[in-house]
């Protein structure tokens, strides 16, 4: 079980909303500060119903991501995205841009690979909304946010609370 404390996200208008734009560094070797990192991240996510979670989200410029989808927990440190194929087009919205959806194009299977929370390397295959999220999440860590990949901005929604409770997936 995890346990960690919930942090603020960092959102686009906010005071620290530059590091959004940086790209982060390699957290490097599994350090108990990186583990409560992942840990203040997975409460942080669910705290916020969110599907992922980029370190810069909550001020941290390490290169650490967190996904849930399905119930399935994956944590990635230092992840590569190593192999991608496929293509869907679908929406996202993200924790750090609230109440804005918009349609976009990902790779439909990707494999990535990094270091498990107690640093161990690992290869994540992951297709569908799992492999959306991952490259969501990854695009953070270069300083990339999902509207930057939106192809016709008169696509881009700008949506209720009560929208987003029904299901649209934030990551």
């Amino acid at each position: 079980m995890i346990e960690g404390d919930v942090r603020e996200i960092v959102t686009v208008d906010g005071p620290r909303a530059a590091i959004l734009r940086r790209r982060a560094k390699a957290a490097g070797k599994v350090t108990p500060a990186i583990q409560r990192l992942i840990e203040d991240m997975v409460a942080t996510m669910r705290a916020n119903n969110g599907l992922g979670l980029a370190a810069p989200q909550v001020g941290e410029g390490r290169r650490v991501i967190v996904a849930e989808v399905e119930e399935r927990l994956v944590i990635l440190v230092d992840p590569v995205l190593v192999m991608a194929e496929g293509e869907e087009v679908a929406p996202e919205a993200c924790l750090s841009i609230p109440g804005v959806t918009a349609p976009v194009r990902r790779a439909a299977r990707v494999t990535v690979a990094g270091k498990n929370r107690r640093g161990r390397g690992i290869n994540v295959h992951a297709s569908g909304l799992l492999a959306r999220v991952l490259q969501h999440e990854i695009d953070h860590l270069d300083g990339i946010l999902f509207l930057d990949r939106v192809e016709d901005p008169s696509t881009i929604e700008h949506i209720t609370a009560e929208r987003v409770a029904a299901g649209v997936a934030v990551e």
